[in-house]
């Protein structure tokens, strides 16, 4: 990514994702920070400015947020949408495979795959239509190898590697990295 480019990032709030916005910005990017703490959004804007970095409160598990983000992005660009996009947000709870919830599990998958995949299909349209457009998602060493108590974790990151696979082959043929 040479040019400056508009990038939104998800789990932009803390962490990996946080520092990804930073970095972008300071690679002369413009950049879409999103998730679900607000305060913590508004603290990216109050430390850089609103120029170069749009703030959205997003949830990847709901389809009316993303739906939201894309109107946002669109205006924002001026309906060209993104150049890349950068699937960070996630969830894990450790413990015994065994004893993991339905409700546990199922909240790693619908924010760790579901919501990675939703994120693709709302966001790549515009990129396959341009042919031209990235893809980064985010996984894990979990998703190589597993680990006693990381197994449903571990799990959805084994999703996101092969999906990614999966992807990289797939939306190729639009210019789609």
């Amino acid at each position: 990514m040479s040019k400056s480019q508009t990038i939104l990032v998800t789990g932009a709030t803390s962490g990996t994702g946080r520092d990804a916005v930073f970095n972008l910005l300071a690679a002369g990017h413009r950049v879409v920070a999103t998730g679900r703490n607000q305060a913590a959004l508004d603290e990216i804007v109050r430390e850089v400015g609103n120029d170069r970095v749009l703030a959205l409160r997003l949830d990847v598990t709901s389809s009316e947020s993303i739906e939201a983000a894309v109107r946002a992005v669109d205006a924002w660009t001026g309906g060209r949408g993104l150049d890349a996009l950068v699937n960070n947000a996630g969830y894990g709870a450790l413990g015994p495979s065994v004893e993991a919830s339905d409700d546990e599990l199922r909240g790693m998958y619908e924010t760790n795959v579901f919501g990675l995949m939703a994120m693709i299909r709302a966001f790549s349209p515009k990129m396959m239509a341009r042919r031209d457009g990235t893809i980064i998602n985010v996984s894990s060493i979990g998703g190589r190898f597993t680990l006693p108590f990381f197994g449903a974790y571990n799990s959805t990151k084994y999703a996101v590697e092969s999906l990614s696979d999966a992807l990289r082959r797939e939306l190729a043929p639009f210019g789609v990295r």
